[in-house]
């Protein structure tokens, strides 16, 4: 059973926020019951209007973290265009928020082709079948088209669309957020360097 207390050594002995930020996935893993990876990502448009959006984490490590999407919708469109962006995960059974920020880079294809070919075949026929963020007729539409690249890639594998690969967040700030009594809430911000190491400040809630 996950405990809602938080202990202090948790933010006080952290030195860097990788190490915390999965103890925190962990613990939502066995908490909340639908998609503990899901997290709101924030993008701005050509004109600086903010959107927001559920997607799903799949993968971290100290170089960013990784989403999957079709780069010809909406948020790959805003994505590539100011290569900047920003998610914020809320897990609450935990009472607990991360957010983070930073610049994006494209993963590699070796990285976008492994974790493509691990998604389910009716996934992968999807991608294919969905033009992501545009005007769409009808619903028989887009089953037409699912039927149609289902009958095209009946045999074999499904090569990964060119438009459909993922981005990596690399934080320069993250920050842990934890419910305490009478809105006197825990928070953590941990800033990136120049050299890559990590300095953390306690905020006032």
């Amino acid at each position: 059973m996950i405990k809602n207390d938080l202990k202090q050594t948790d933010f006080t002995e952290a030195g860097e926020p990788f190490r915390l930020f999965a103890e925190w996935l962990r613990d939502a893993e066995q908490s909340e019951p639908n998609d503990p990876n899901a997290t709101a990502l924030a993008t701005v448009d050509p004109e600086g209007m903010p959107n927001v959006r559920m997607v799903l984490l799949k993968g971290f490590d100290e170089q960013g973290f990784v989403f999957y999407t079709n780069f010809e919708s909406a948020k790959g469109q805003e994505i590539l265009s100011s290569m900047k962006a920003a998610m914020c995960f809320h897990w609450k059974s935990l009472r607990r928020q991360v957010r983070v920020r930073g610049p994006v880079e494209k993963v590699t294809d070796e990285e976008a082709n492994a974790y493509y070919a691990s998604r389910p075949r009716g996934s992968r026929i999807g991608a294919w079948a969905s033009k992501q963020s545009r005007p769409l007729e009808g619903r028989f539409a887009l089953e037409k088209a699912v039927a149609e690249y289902t009958a095209k890639y009946a045999v074999g594998e499904i090569p990964r669309p060119d438009y459909w690969s993922g981005f990596r967040i690399k934080p320069v700030s993250i920050e842990f957020w934890h419910d305490r009594p009478f809105r006197l809430h825990d928070r953590i911000l941990f800033e990136r360097e120049s050299g890559g190491l990590w300095t953390k400040t306690r905020l006032y809630p």
